[in-house]
C-alpha cells in the first residue's frame, strides 16, 4: 500500500498560491490588529480614574480576582493590569519578527483573556429584562469578546511554538 504524503503547514504555506498567501498575511495582521488595539487602549484606560472605578464592581464580584484589591489597592490593581495589557500589546506587535516575543505574547495574553473571559462565570451577564439567555447584559457584551482574543492568543501561541521547536530540529 503507498503511503500519503500530507503536507505540512508550512509546505502547503510554500505551495500556496500569491493571493491565497497574502490573504493569510492579512488575516494574520488584522487578528494581532484586533488583539493589540484593545490591550493598547484599555490598558492605558487603566491609569485613569474613570477606569479604576469602572473595574472595581468586575473584580470585586469575581471571587479569584477580588484578592488583588487587597494586595495591591484600587489604583495599583488597575496600573498593574495596564502596565500587563501594555507589554502584552507591544510582545504581539513584536512577534512579527521574533518567535520569543511570540511565545511570551500568546501565553501572557492567552492569560489575561482567560482571566477576563473567566468572570463571564460570575458576574451576571444576561438580561433579565430580555429574558436572560441568551440577551446579554452590558457587561456580557464587553467581555464576550475576550473569548475570540484568547483563541487568537493560544493560535500566536501555538504558531510560535510550532516555529521554536523547527529550530530545534
Amino acid at each position: 500500500m503507498a503511503t500519503v504524503h500530507i503536507p505540512t503547514a508550512a509546505e502547503a504555506c510554500l505551495r500556496a498560491r500569491p493571493a491565497d498567501r497574502l490573504t493569510l498575511t492579512a488575516g494574520r495582521v488584522i487578528s494581532l490588529a484586533g488583539v493589540v488595539l484593545p490591550l493598547l487602549l484599555i490598558g492605558i484606560l487603566k491609569f485613569t480614574q474613570m477606569e479604576i472605578d469602572a473595574l472595581k464592581p468586575l473584580i470585586n464580584g469575581t471571587p479569584w480576582l477580588a484578592w488583588l484589591y487587597s494586595v495591591f489597592g484600587f489604583a495599583g490593581t488597575s496600573y498593574l493590569l495596564g502596565v500587563v495589557e501594555l507589554f502584552t500589546a507591544a510582545l504581539f506587535i513584536t512577534s512579527f519578527w521574533s518567535v520569543r516575543a511570540g511565545l511570551a505574547a500568546g501565553a501572557l495574553g492567552a492569560l489575561t483573556f482567560a482571566t477576563t473571559a473567566s468572570t463571564l462565570f460570575a458576574l451576571p451577564i444576561w438580561e433579565a429584562a430580555s429574558g436572560g439567555f441568551p440577551y446579554l447584559t452590558f457587561v456580557g457584551s464587553f467581555l464576550i469578546k475576550d473569548i475570540a482574543l484568547l483563541g487568537i492568543s493560544l493560535a500566536v501561541l501555538g504558531e510560535s511554538l510550532i516555529k521554536s521547536s523547527a529550530w530545534k530540529h
